[in-house]
């Protein structure tokens, strides 16, 4: 299941508000919006959805790749996602482990494809 998706965007400002209109239009609004002190890269970012964050836009560098996340259901398939992707010649991103900037029981793991895209597995279960 896709757990949610990120976007770099040149302009942070003129992006946010085109994708406000956009998702009000459907009844999505502007759940979070996290300061550069608050993100791993250092820059704004702010996460859109109907009841949790689904589509995230974060300023910064285009070119970097897109991010998907996608839930698993224990952290055993964090790891397990992470070392099957590094065999297959995934870039590790980030190991398995905790998160708490993210949320209380976020837990993940990150790897960058041939492409640059982020691809990360997270778990919400606390053991």
């Amino acid at each position: 299941m896709i757990d949610h998706v990120s976007m770099p965007v040149s302009d942070y400002a003129r992006s946010k508000a085109l994708y406000a209109a956009a998702f009000n239009a459907i009844g999505w609004t502007l759940l979070v919006e996290a300061t550069p002190a608050n993100t791993e890269g250092h820059v704004p970012a702010c996460g859109f959805g109907e009841d949790r964050p689904i589509v995230w836009i974060v300023g910064g560098k285009v070119g970097d790749g897109c991010h998907v996340a996608v839930r698993v259901p224990t952290r055993d398939a964090v790891a397990a996602f992470h070392a099957a992707a590094l065999r297959a010649g995934a870039t590790d991103n980030g190991g398995p482990g905790p998160r708490p900037h993210y949320g209380d029981t976020y837990y993940a793991a990150f790897v960058r494809d041939f492409d640059g895209h982020n691809v990360e597995a997270v778990c919400y279960a606390t053991a």
